[in-house]
């Protein structure tokens, strides 16, 4: 499946506009043709800390997510594999046991503040969107 993956990366500042990108871009693709992917999903676990540990976290800053994992699982998206996506609660501030079943699919969309900040994850995006409104 990989020569037949565009994967997008959009980020952009809090209510940037960046998940009406999103949405316009799904709208305009066919059904089930879009696979998105939020940045948030990928805070780092933070299951062996205190919780006034976790709350100390600056969630704004490029250290509090799992740029590991999140390269990797797209990686997988692009090669044709499912993954199963973390979920993060931000009242525990910590990832949830649950998480989400991802199917590959022609279209990959990563949506997040810093989603254009890791080198390695920009690299494998053949379209990386920036918005400022």
């Amino acid at each position: 499946m990989e020569d037949n993956v565009t994967i997008i990366g959009i980020a952009g500042g809090t209510g940037s506009g960046k998940t009406t990108v999103v949405k316009k871009i799904v709208e305009a693709l066919p059904p089930h043709y879009v696979a998105v992917v939020p940045l948030d999903s990928y805070y780092n676990d933070t299951t062996h800390m205190t919780e006034e540990e976790r709350h100390a976290i600056n969630f704004d800053h490029p250290d509090a997510f799992d740029w590991k994992l999140l390269t990797k699982q797209i990686n997988e998206l692009r090669l044709g594999h499912a993954i199963e996506q973390p979920t993060y609660s931000y009242l525990q501030c910590n990832r949830l046991p649950e998480t989400i079943h991802v199917e590959p699919k022609p279209v990959i969309i990563i949506e997040g503040i810093m989603t254009l900040l890791n080198k390695k994850l920009r690299e494998i995006m053949d379209l990386k969107i920036f918005v400022d409104c």
